[in-house]
């Protein structure tokens, strides 16, 4: 299984949560931020219908794959401040 944390982290004048290089919206608290990344990792663990998706690739190559509905992350979140 997949294992995936989100990190609240200072950003851009307030709070926001990331994910990789990836920062979430900027939040005026950090509690705030730390909620959302809470209900963030909460949803990817909530199953869906198996679906087609197609993503891109750091050198702009297309995929195509099927995703399962089933097949969700470990999610956690760690407080970097």
């Amino acid at each position: 299984m997949t294992k995936i944390t989100y990190h609240v982290v200072e950003h851009d004048g307030g709070w926001a949560y990331k994910l990789g290089d990836v920062y979430s919206e900027t939040f005026p608290s950090h509690d705030a931020a730390l909620g959302a990344a809470k209900r963030a990792a909460a949803e990817q663990q909530l199953g869906g219908s198996t679906t087609a998706i197609q993503w891109e690739d750091a050198k702009g190559k297309w995929h195509e794959e099927l995703s399962r509905g089933d097949d969700r992350p470990q999610t956690e979140v760690e407080d970097d401040s």
